[in-house]
């Protein structure tokens, strides 16, 4: 206990409060409390830039939340691998997959010292499962793998989650090698989720350029058909790469106007 409260003052200290961060202020807009004065005056700023902002992060986490219910439910996955995890809220990955199955296993993988904080204060694990936390970086692929698998089989297949992650990754050829360099480390039958922000919409780009001037680690937007790119050589489920709410939604939209911009997103087979 000493050492873990060692552990975690040390992290604390590498905190910076005076720049905004996208992780807290995405919790900001899914009404969460882990932000501070200056994540909530970003997200107000972005908010005003462009106001569809919150409805498409509370959409792109239902995708999300659906994608893993999916995963769990109909292509039997019991293993996953959250990469680019963000603050603990509703609906995290295990608490998604075990209510579907108790004995599911999960791996969150983040770098940033306040997830990572909250990650081990909040997540658990059902009796039958397992739920484990890594810091490392998304741009080490190899070595998320290597650590996952102290926790998953990797002889038997997992979901690999990358959950608007992929637009912290400036070149885009680089984002591409890193989700392929995941997958080679997984066996067939794993899926990909996977969902980011795209430049369709001329005030979300204005907003987000807005923000990348704020000192806050830049987050770059892609063509739908980019992102689309990123599920090249998988076997994409119905109904493909689609904008979010689109992708097997629980209700139809009457006026889907509030999460058009949500971005777009799939799921994939490894075969």
């Amino acid at each position: 206990m000493t050492e873990d409260k060692a552990v975690d003052r040390g992290r604390a200290s590498k905190i910076d409060t005076t720049v905004p961060h996208s992780a807290r202020i995405w919790n900001y807009w899914l009404g969460g409390k882990d932000n501070y004065e200056v994540d909530r005056l970003a997200g107000d700023q972005y908010r005003q830039a462009f106001p569809g902002i919150v409805d498409g992060a509370r959409t792109a986490r239902h995708f999300l939340t659906r994608t893993i219910r999916y995963l769990a439910a109909e292509e039997g996955i019991r293993q996953f691998l959250d990469v680019g995890t963000g603050l603990p809220t509703v609906d995290n990955t295990h608490e998604v997959a075990q209510r579907v199955a108790p004995e599911s296993r999960i791996v969150y993988v983040d770098n940033d010292p306040l997830v990572l904080m909250h990650a081990h204060a909040l997540l658990t694990s059902t009796p039958g499962g397992a739920t484990e936390y890594i810091e490392a970086d998304l741009h080490d692929p190899e070595e998320i793998v290597v650590t996952a698998a102290r926790t998953l089989d990797l002889s038997r297949p997992v979901g690999l989650i990358l959950s608007g992650i992929l637009g912290h990754v400036a070149d885009y050829g680089t984002a591409r090698s890193i989700v392929r360099r995941l997958l080679a480390g997984l066996p067939p039958g794993s899926c990909l989720s996977l969902h980011d922000a795209t430049d369709t919409d001329p005030e979300w780009v204005a907003a987000q350029e807005q923000y990348n001037r704020s000192g806050a680690v830049p987050y770059h937007l892609r063509t739908p058909e980019q992102i689309a790119g990123f599920f090249e050589g998988l076997e994409l489920v119905e109904p493909g790469v689609v904008p979010v709410a689109q992708w097997r939604p629980e209700v139809v939209l009457t006026d889907p106007s509030p999460a058009a911009n949500a971005g777009v997103g799939g799921v994939g087979r490894k075969r």
